[in-house]
């Protein structure tokens, strides 16, 4: 791949005198930020290798352009509270010549929109500052008024007038949360100001490179949401979180508008540890130790990250919305957490023993939960027989367990966000006698085929489900599948992650750009992008499927299938998945843990769907109230069938369900809902299995 790469960028540096001299010159407080050399061939470079390397290949033409386009205002202006009409009508003639603008190295287009952007933006601001400087007493919210919330769809304003009736609202909007949230009149007028100010302050300080990573990633992006150029400083961050050289907190973020959201939490990290953070939760700010927060809302990702990151040992405080929220609920709360780097040993997998009374018999199940798939490759490297991975210490773990006499085993993987592809094989080589694991379909249409070629057959042949969630991916993804294709396990759960792409760096003259060129596929010729694995009995998920998972990314990549490697088989499961849904139906329809994440979800669905808040602070007040007084009865009813005090009001920090939040110490396997569940199922299909046995025995 460098070889040619290399020949097609000494190919492409000829003829960008032209290019360059193509922008036109301009007055504004913007003007220095023009296209550079180093960009111009940058992009060329990215054009070919996306050409010629991506995954699908799809051609640059005017479709694509129009894709880049669209793409690029929803960056710029997610919200449409920047723009006019009149500026989105001017920037329509270039709609379908990006794919020329591109193949041309003619960036100006791109940076013109941008700087576009930071003019509006700056008036925006400077509008929001007068009004708040002016008082927020000033504010009428008496007057019976609503603010769209999600204007993705919303028209383009047509004029000042209507911008300046939009960003009057957003401030009674904002100053609403805060007031709802606690907070008293000169604090809010203080916080608004200072925030805005600060955004003010870093919109000039904006480079060159932020206008040409952001315009070059809405055509990266175009392609497939793992498709990204990193500029010379976000490769550098890439690879310092690659080797885990610099501390930090443990967890996955991402821009959603003027936010930042949590992603997934890294297993034994300190946010995960904490228990007081969880998916989907937005970060609005950051202190370091004991000093001030500083408000990040409005603020870039990688800004933000830079915040969080620092030394081993050090205090970061974080200031975060819950997910769990009423997307008009601004209450946060502040969690501390210690930097520290996320050690081997701590994601390694453990074991537990489940005891369950089940139709009237006593039982024990093993479990072993699996937070990552790791791989000591240094100590492999180096020789040492005694290296740590995930394929290693389940062994282990099976071999004590069965001598305790377990009656199945229950393998969670819950929340593993996948590592090691070389364990997610090997792993699946413990439990089939031997044959194909996974293929990978590379962008030359060629299928590798990763095998598990042991000739010791199955190490463990007694009965096991596997227990997945929507946050289960790509490696956890791959092994899960396999055992389902291979019938060789019920999986119990949610439908899982669906990230199913592989990424490659390929070094640009400046930056990189992070290429998807292969796509996972199982056995079964079935991908798991996009849709993931569908388990075979399904329980309510306890995050928003649309709000996390692969399938909520702009432009992900489809699911589809090829070739299967592995022969039909009869299922042994399939004819009892009737009956045993039955059985679970009935055993969880009034089970407290079930009734409870149900009936959560589905309200915080219901809130989801709204499209406007209103103004008026009595009718605000209100609506608030009755959601919070909704959800502690959810959480009430669910503590009082099960015998515990109820609350007076509702603990910020009471953890998501589907995992306990104690301490592994206090933890017992019985407690958690959701795996109690599964050992039931299990030994379900062990009683029926049983049950046909024995009367085909007797014909």
């Amino acid at each position: 791949m460098k070889y040619l790469l290399s020949g097609s960028l000494l190919g492409l540096i000829f003829g960008l005198q032209a290019t360059l001299s193509l922008a036109k010159p301009s007055t504004d407080e913007w003007d220095y930020l023009q296209p550079s050399r180093d960009q111009v061939i940058a992009s060329l470079n990215v054009v070919e290798l996306l050409k010629r390397h991506h995954y699908n290949k799809p051609p640059l033409n005017d479709a694509r352009s129009s894709q880049i386009f669209d793409g690029y205002l929803e960056i710029l202006d997610p919200s449409r509270s920047y723009f006019l009409a009149s500026d989105i009508a001017e920037f329509e003639s270039w709609r379908t010549q990006f794919d020329d603008f591109l193949r041309e190295g003619k960036l100006e287009p791109g940076f013109t929109m941008y700087k576009r952007q930071l003019e509006r933006q700056t008036q925006r601001l400077n509008y929001a500052l007068g009004l708040l400087e002016a008082g927020i007493d000033q504010l009428n919210f008496k007057a019976d008024e609503d603010l769209t919330i999600n204007r993705e769809k919303s028209p383009w304003p047509q004029n000042t007038t209507e911008l300046n009736d939009l960003w009057r609202k957003k401030i009674k909007d904002e100053v609403l949360r805060l007031k709802i949230a606690g907070k008293d009149s000169k604090n809010i007028q203080e916080l608004l100001i200072k925030r805005y100010k600060n955004q003010l302050t870093r919109l000039r300080q904006t480079r060159g490179e932020d206008v040409f990573q952001t315009y070059i990633n809405a055509f990266a992006q175009s392609y497939d949401p793992h498709t990204q150029y990193l500029s010379p400083e976000n490769a550098e961050n890439f690879d310092i979180n690659m080797s885990l050289s610099l501390e930090g907190i443990g967890a996955v973020l991402q821009s959603d508008n003027e936010y930042v959201q949590v992603v997934r939490l890294v297993p034994a990290g300190p946010a995960e540890k904490s228990k007081q953070i969880q998916p989907a939760d937005k970060i609005i700010g950051v202190a370091q130790g004991s000093d001030d927060m500083v408000d990040v809302i409005g603020w870039r990702l990688d800004e933000v990250v830079k915040l969080i990151r620092g030394s081993k040992g050090s205090v970061v405080r974080l200031e975060v919305i819950p997910a769990s929220n009423a997307p008009s609920d601004q209450t946060s709360k502040v969690v501390s957490l210690t930097r520290e780097a996320v050690k081997l040993e701590e994601q390694a997998a453990k074991k537990s023993i489940l005891n369950l009374q089940h139709d009237g018999r006593d039982y024990k199940l093993g479990v072993i939960e699996i937070p990552a798939f790791y791989l000591d490759f240094k100590a492999l490297r180096a020789g040492d027989p005694d290296y740590k991975s995930t394929t290693r210490d389940v062994k282990r773990l099976i071999t004590e367990l069965e001598k305790d006499h377990v009656d199945g085993l229950v393998i969670d993987l819950r929340n593993n966000g996948g590592g090691s592809l070389q364990e997610a094989n090997e792993l699946t080589g413990l439990f089939i006698n031997r044959g194909p694991t996974v293929l990978v379909r590379n962008n030359d249409g060629r299928v590798d085929v990763l095998t598990d070629d042991s000739s010791t057959g199955l190490f463990y042949k007694g009965p096991m489900a596997v227990l997945v969630n929507r946050l289960s991916a790509s490696a956890s993804e791959i092994f899960a599948g396999a055992m389902q294709d291979y019938h060789r396990a019920l999986i119990l759960g949610g439908q899982t992650f669906g990230k199913g792409t592989v990424q490659s760096i390929q070094p640009l003259n400046h930056g990189e750009l992070k290429l998807t060129l292969a796509k996972f596929y199982r056995v079964s010729g079935q991908s798991t992008q996009h849709q993931g694995v569908i388990p075979d009995i399904s329980y309510p998920s306890v995050v928003d499927t649309q709000e996390i998972g692969e399938s909520a990314l702009p432009h992900a990549m489809p699911w589809d299938s090829i070739r299967p490697v592995l022969p039909l088989a009869r299922n042994p499961f399939k004819p009892y998945f009737d009956e045993l849904k039955k059985r679970h139906e009935q055993r969880t329809q009034n089970n407290p843990d079930f009734v409870y994440i149900r009936e959560r979800l589905a309200f915080s669905q219901k809130l989801m769907q709204e499209t406007s808040v209103s103004l008026n602070e009595e009718k605000r007040r209100t609506y608030q109230s009755t959601i919070e007084k909704q959800q502690l009865a959810f959480e009430n009813a669910r503590r009082l069938a099960k015998g515990e005090k109820p609350l007076d009001k509702l603990d910020q920090d009471e953890p998501a369900l589907g995992k306990p939040s104690k301490e592994d110490k206090d933890l017992k396997p019985e407690e958690d809902a959701f795996l109690t569940e599964t050992g039931h199922v299990l030994l379900d299909y062990l009683g029926l299995n049983a049950r046909v046995a024995h009367n085909n025995s007797k014909i």
